[in-house]
């Protein structure tokens, strides 16, 4: 087990460019020692016959299959619409933009 330095914890937070008190060094170095120790004891476990898995269970796909179906035409689509142009969407202009 290896303890990391205030030193060390300074250097951190300057690489963060967080401002850190004195007292914030020794608390955050007794944190990112327990860190430390947490992800070592997970290296120790995972051993080389446990394959790596980016869930704890199998998933499986649970969407429906995709399937083309009847929609809605044009003039249904836009019939609800407040204003409608040259067969699409009318909305304001925004941010100036040119059309």
């Amino acid at each position: 087990m290896s303890t990391i330095s205030r030193d060390e914890v300074a250097h951190l937070a300057r690489l963060a460019r967080l401002a850190v008190t004195d007292d914030e060094l020794d608390t955050f170095a007794g944190q990112l020692d327990q860190i430390l120790d947490a992800v070592a004891k997970v290296g120790e476990v995972a051993g080389e016959d446990v394959p790596p898995t980016s869930h704890a269970v199998p998933l499986t796909n649970v969407f429906r299959a995709d399937e083309v179906r009847p929609g809605l035409t044009q003039q249904q689509a836009l019939s609800g619409a407040p204003a409608a142009e040259d067969g699409r969407f009318r909305v304001p202009r925004i941010l100036g933009e040119d059309a």
